[in-house]
């Protein structure tokens, strides 16, 4: 299964259009969180809202996740240990008020597990590269996997 979220705050139909095209050829469910946009899917499940435990357990079903830049799905990703796609909101197409997301993907773009498609023609190769890859996550060190659970609990309100 694949899982695409693009947060709570924000709907990103771009995100979700591209993803829902691309579906039938996909191969396995895809299931998305659309958060607050107006595009409604017609080859994948979808859902404005996921519970938080629904999630995670989504999460740890899922091949892959594709994902808006925002660095709570990152930490989540690579808690779970799955590789992640990134699609950055862009401020120049209204999708947020600042291109933020776009230096985050700059920063994020070549660590293992995390792929990054700037515009929608790179989506269907970078979700045939994050379906391909193996067992990326031993390439983070103890410490660094300890750090990135930290963090999730920390911006999730979970104890530490």
């Amino acid at each position: 299964m694949i899982i695409v979220t693009v947060g709570m705050q924000l709907g990103f139909d771009r995100l979700i259009a591209a993803v829902d095209a691309l579906a039938p050829g996909l191969g396995m469910p895809v299931i998305a969180q659309t958060g607050k946009g107006s595009y409604r899917p017609q080859h994948m499940e979808a859902r404005a809202s996921i519970a938080p435990a629904e999630f995670e357990a989504l999460v740890g079903e899922a091949r892959l996740i594709v994902a808006h830049a925002g660095i709570g799905t990152v930490l989540t990703a690579a808690r779970c240990r799955k590789p992640i796609v990134l699609v950055p909101r862009r401020a120049e197409l209204g999708e947020h008020r600042n291109d933020h997301q776009l230096a985050t993907v700059r920063k994020l773009a070549g660590r293992p597990g995390i792929l990054v498609a700037e515009q929608e023609g790179l989506l269907a190769g970078r979700i045939a590269e994050g379906l391909a890859l193996e067992d990326w996550s031993a390439a983070s060190s103890p410490t660094a996997q300890r750090l990135h659970g930290a963090l999730a609990a920390f911006i999730e309100n979970r104890p530490l």
